[in-house]
């Protein structure tokens, strides 16, 4: 008899009940609310293998591409081998700072405000107030999304939630999302309203709260997760020039900036139905407006010397500025390095290896909640390159020694990194290396001038920077100073949502941002090859 297994759970085969039926089984949480008649379109999974022992598609899953099911709707008929299945909302290590800011922010001047009993933003009345004054920040990451429930009056975060994207389904990276959003509109953006609102409500459960209490949403991702949840076409973001429709409009005079903003019933979101949703601004075309929430949390444009911020995602961010220029670029380096096109790669949830060490010829490991491994998240894969060059297991040129197809990690889990795996980081770093040194290039400096770098992103927190700048990930900075920053965009959306001047200053300074397109560089390719070597940029400087 064969199994149905999840993560490391499993339970017997039942023909003739559905993937959801034998889920409750196995105590799995798989999220819906129509009560299993496909309507809802919630009971996404991903089946990584036994599809065949299923029924057929049905009409309500025509929406799915290949290797995704409605629970509901997959039903059991042959028990002769394992079917395993993965879902596509797991809560993830919340990588907020609600724990490691304990005071009040210096600047508290929200648009939300009591005046008596009567709550108003921006001078607009909204009602009355009947209990705290309560604010809404998230961050909608193509692979993660965060959000914070903030005390207006104090500045404080009350509550948070972290889960993977439930977008999933609709591609791994932006132009996946951009050509599925073209296919069959709204679908992906009620997907995401659906699992935020979800986790929303349990969170004002759980604490006692009131969506009404809650007056304000500030929303912040790149420029194709942001379009989607506010509804606006993204179809201009998938071919060049590249530019947000709200791009164009400002642009052409017809809007004062590219934010965007709406009532909280036009979108749906679980907060007060006048409540504003805030769509904070873009940098630029791919550079979007996650990075300018960066730039708010490390008070980029008030540092002396040289900085780069590098947000490492699915598509990674940069920015470079000497406080007289500063120049953005977005680099497509795909989502290897956030678990997707990876073998045993997965998001930061407990069970990702995110810590890897060479010892007694293996190599040690450590896990996100100290649980039994289920595959690496990006801080993993990036320590077992650089452990895998260092014990010559690993070429530099990508290629594994002598005739092996596969480096072990976990063996008695199969958890390895094939020759596949291999190739898809080489160009993913290869695509986060090159953009970092055309800025530098841009700016005229060399990687030795640059006096702080801010590493943002998913995996920044547990990134051993040494191990990174050894596989030429990152620039070779001295290692003090680098600073790991996080998820500092849901940090920069919180500042946004508590300051009416912090959203006036970095209007300000993207006025003066410049936008470097990478691929127009005439030696782009060339950089590119090189840099899917596993080697440390040159000290010497940027190319020329």
């Amino acid at each position: 008899m064969a199994d149905l297994v999840y993560d490391a759970r499993r339970q017997s085969l039942a023909a003739g009940r559905s993937l959801f039926e034998q889920a409750d089984e196995l105590a799995v949480a798989v999220p819906a609310s129509c009560r299993r008649t496909g309507r809802c379109r919630e009971c996404v999974v991903q089946v990584v293998r036994g599809a065949e022992s299923l029924s057929p598609r049905t009409d309500v899953e025509a929406f799915l591409p290949a290797g995704f099911r409605l629970a509901c709707q997959a039903i059991v008929e042959r028990t002769d081998r394992d079917v395993e299945f993965a879902i596509l909302r797991r809560r993830l290590r919340i990588l907020t700072s609600a724990q490691d800011e304990a005071g009040a922010p210096a600047d508290l001047d929200p648009a939300v405000s009591r005046d008596g009993d009567v709550v108003h933003c921006d001078g607009e009345p909204l009602g009355r107030a009947g209990g705290r004054l309560l604010g809404l920040a998230v961050d909608v990451g193509t692979t993660t999304v965060v959000a914070e429930v903030v005390d207006l009056e104090s500045g404080r975060p009350v509550a948070a939630v972290a889960f993977e994207n439930p977008q999933r389904f609709g591609g791994s990276d932006v132009m996946s999302r951009i050509a599925y959003e073209a296919e069959r509109p709204g679908l992906l953006r009620q997907s995401l309203r659906r699992a935020l609102n979800r986790e929303l409500a349990a969170a004002y459960r759980t604490l006692g709260f009131d969506r009404h209490d809650v007056y304000e949403a500030v929303i912040v991702g790149n420029p194709t997760m942001r379009d989607l949840f506010f509804g606006v076409d993204v179809a201009p973001l998938g071919h060049a020039p590249f530019r947000s429709l709200s791009e164009v409009a400002a642009a052409e005079g017809r809007a004062r900036g590219t934010g965007l903003v709406r009532r909280a019933h036009e979108l749906g979101l679980l907060i007060h139905p006048q409540g504003r949703v805030v769509g904070a601004p873009l940098v630029a075309c791919h550079v979007g407006a996650d990075t300018a929430a960066d730039l708010v949390a490390t008070d980029f444009a008030a540092r002396s010397g040289v900085s780069l911020l590098v947000d490492i995602g699915t598509n990674t961010e940069l920015v470079i500025g000497d406080g007289r220029r500063f120049l953005a670029a977005s680099s497509p380096a795909g989502p290897a390095f956030e678990g997707g096109g990876v073998s045993h790669g997965m998001a930061g949830a407990d069970g990702a290896v995110e810590s890897v060490w060479r010892v007694d010829g293996g190599f040690g490991y450590r896990t996100i909640g100290d649980q039994p491994p289920e595959g690496l998240c990006g801080s993993g894969l990036v320590d077992l390159l650089a452990e895998s060059v260092r014990a010559g297991l690993l070429l530099s040129n990508t290629r594994l020694a002598g005739s092996a197809s596969a480096i072990e990690l976990v063996p008695e889990r199969g958890i390895e990194l094939t020759r596949g795996d291999v190739s898809a980081l080489a160009q993913a770093k290869a695509a986060n290396a090159c953009g970092q040194q055309i800025l530098m290039r841009r700016l005229g400096v060399p990687p030795e001038r640059v006096d702080r770098v801010f590493l943002a992103g998913a995996f920044a927190n547990a990134l051993d920077v040494r191990n990174a700048i050894a596989i030429g990930l990152l620039p070779p900075v001295a290692v003090e100073r680098v600073e790991r920053v996080g998820n500092a965009a849901i940090r920069g959306a919180r500042a946004l949502l508590l300051s009416r001047r912090r959203r006036e200053e970095l209007e300000r300074m993207l006025a003066r941002v410049e936008h470097v397109a990478l691929e127009a560089e005439p030696d782009f390719f060339d950089l590119f090859v090189d840099g899917c070597r596993f080697d440390p940029v040159e000290a010497g400087g940027a190319p020329a």
